[in-house]
């Protein structure tokens, strides 16, 4: 046993020495940063992603390595409070209502602190966690990721850490999963496996999934288990997953058309139907007269009311400021404009891309969410996680740009009043759109968009 223990480490020897200085950089970021300290920050996210690039190149075909390394990374933040966002104590807060009874839909914390009726462990701790603009606002959780907050509460014990501890199992369970499944496309549309590596090491997602709490992991685990149950024919089992990752997070509302040509008329249609009863079922335990309104308000907020490292938005409103229109009155005008926008382009990838190819299906998936991201006022860096998912199968490689250069925008915390920095923006979306116009180019001067024809070899019809 030791000589295959020196043997190993005389074979990787550098590896293992950068898996250290990795994981005491992620120990610093998870216990010894804080939100303001941008330059610290930076400085160990860019020696983060020089270690993963480092790593893939070194061992990506030590997938036992690699997979070890990225679940030892997650667990250091296993016990630490997430230092980059608040929204964990949202979650929280929803989750103890879970527990007691009471639907989440239907309270303002800010109002519920003085209430002697429905009493909440730490109440006055979370809600000041949350800060003013959640507790004064309605939840815009879907109900699969409530019935999770609450499981996580009571699997805490009630406790704050307790629970972050419980939602990061979770989250480090969905990774795992989409580890997995993510590795049977990788091989179904002819793309090497070790791809799954700039998802599962990336920074990003280890920093805002298993350090900041975000959900997007496991809105993917179920996204990829359907396109994995679709390429093994089993389509109707497929839409239930389909249906859990959008009762986790909407955003796959947006692909659901793309299965009417993946599909084919008739079974796209029953896929559908039973993807839309199922997330009606998830609906039925919160059901209110008052929770469509309460919903749908919170929601349009951050389509009118909300702006965070914009691009095109940035522009437009920079463009509107020369012509005196009001800031509020632009961004609620714009916001009205952005679902329209997407509505129009998923109908153009739905009816002229051939979505009967898993790798076109998952590429025109990738476009949507692009353009949605380009377009909308809001774009936290744990948004374009699932755009970093689904680049890995395709050919484009815009997404990983974007989860080293989305780093900039946490420039705005440095200050209290949370002022962004357009020259940060501008490096951050430079080099973001500059390398998908090159992609574009380099895959065909803008046709592979909307193909005639795709020749991809060794890609199987759905």
């Amino acid at each position: 046993m030791p000589n295959a223990v020196l043997t190993y480490w005389k074979l990787h020897k550098v590896p293992i020495l950068l898996s250290i200085l990795c994981g005491l950089l992620y120990y610093t970021f998870a216990y010894h940063l804080q939100r303001s300290d941008f330059a610290r920050m930076f400085g160990l996210y860019l020696g983060l992603f020089i270690l993963c690039y480092k790593l893939i190149q070194f061992e990506k075909w030590n997938y036992k390595f690699l997979l070890f390394l990225g679940v030892v990374f997650r667990l250091i933040f296993l016990f630490a409070i997430p230092n980059l966002s608040q929204d964990f104590y949202r979650f929280i807060w929803d989750g103890h209502l879970v527990l007691l009874g009471e639907n989440p839909y239907l309270y303002l914390p800010a109002e519920l602190l003085g209430n002697s009726d429905i009493i909440i462990p730490q109440a006055g701790y979370l809600v000041e966690g949350m800060e003013s603009l959640s507790a004064s606002n309605f939840s815009n959780y879907p109900p699969l990721s409530q019935l999770i907050f609450g499981f996580s509460v009571w699997l805490g014990g009630g406790k704050i850490l307790g629970s972050v501890i419980a939602i990061r199992l979770i989250l480090l369970f969905a990774d795992l999963g989409i580890f997995y499944f993510g590795r049977k496309l990788l091989k179904f549309v002819n793309k090497s496996p070790h791809l799954i590596f700039w998802y599962f090491l990336n920074p990003l997602i280890i920093i805002e999934l298993s350090g900041n709490l975000h959900f997007e992991g496991v809105m993917l685990f179920f996204l990829l288990l359907t396109l994995h149950l679709i390429t093994i024919n089993k389509w109707m089992l497929a839409a239930l997953p389909m249906a859990l990752s959008i009762s986790v997070k909407l955003i796959p509302l947006m692909f659901l058309p793309l299965f009417f040509k993946a599909l084919g008329i008739k079974k796209g249609l029953i896929f559908n139907t039973i993807v839309i009863l199922i997330v009606a079922a998830t609906l039925l335990p919160f059901y209110n007269p008052a929770f469509a309104e309460n919903y749908m308000a919170t929601l349009s907020l951050w389509f009118s009311n909300f702006e965070f490292n914009a691009s095109i938005y940035n522009v437009v409103k920079s463009l509107g400021e020369r012509v005196d229109l009001k800031p509020w009155e632009l961004i609620k005008s714009y916001g009205k404009l952005i679902p329209l926008v997407v509505i129009v382009w998923v109908g153009i990838l739905t009816l002229f891309r051939k979505n009967s190819s898993q790798h076109i299906l998952i590429q025109s998936m990738l476009f949507i969410l692009a353009l949605y991201f380009f377009l909308t006022p809001t774009v936290h860096p744990w948004y374009i996680i699932t755009l970093v998912a689904l680049s890995i199968f395709t050919d484009y490689r815009f997404p990983l740009v974007w989860s080293a250069t989305i780093i900039f925008s946490y420039t705005a915390y440095r200050d209290p009043a949370t002022e962004e920095s357009i020259g940060f923006l501008i490096i951050e979306y430079l080099s973001v759109y500059g390398f998908l116009i090159y992609e574009l180019f380099k895959h065909g001067s803008f046709k592979s968009l909307i193909p005639k024809k795709y020749g991809g070899k060794g890609v199987n019809p759905i």
